[in-house]
């Protein structure tokens, strides 16, 4: 990545005009700037922009990957009860639509990798409570590896 790409993405990441953000997101088509976005994006300020990078076709397997895990996506899969009886309404829809997109493996680039990093044991207990969860939502995905430094 160039800093020509790492300016543009700092004022991105710094802009506080959402709709100026997502619809700067809608016209990336550089896989690697969505992924390096959504790694240093502040997941405190909302879904609106997630959903931005999540509608956008050069959204990376991976990339979702990331976002689902980091939208604490490890809670739903513990127990989706917990997502029930949640008050969050905006965060319950990006993790069913994320979670979603994931399952059908909706994505038409997997050159990213992610490895969510849960440990054997992690791995086990949700398998144990959900014996049919897909390998796709807890394991590294395939792609290659981004060294991704804080913007």
């Amino acid at each position: 990545m160039d800093e020509k790409d790492i300016i543009f993405l700092e004022q991105l990441l710094y802009n506080t005009d959402k709709d100026y953000v997502v619809n700067q997101l809608k016209n990336i088509d550089n896989p690697l700037l969505l992924h390096y976005f959504a790694e240093n994006y502040n997941w405190n300020s909302g879904f609106d922009v997630p959903t931005g990078i999540l509608d956008n076709k050069a959204c990376d397997l991976g990339t979702g990957l990331l976002m689902f895990h980091y939208a604490d996506g490890y809670r739903l899969l513990e127990s989706s009860d917990k997502i029930s009886s949640s008050s969050l309404e905006e965060w319950k829809v990006f993790l069913r639509k994320i979670y979603n997109k994931l399952l059908n493996l909706d994505f038409k680039l997997e050159d990213i990798s992610f490895d969510p990093e849960l440990t054997k044991i992690q791995k086990y207990k949700l398998k144990k409570n959900n014996p049919d969860l897909p390998n796709v939502l807890i394991s590294k995905s395939q792609g290659k590896e981004i060294d991704i430094s804080k913007i």
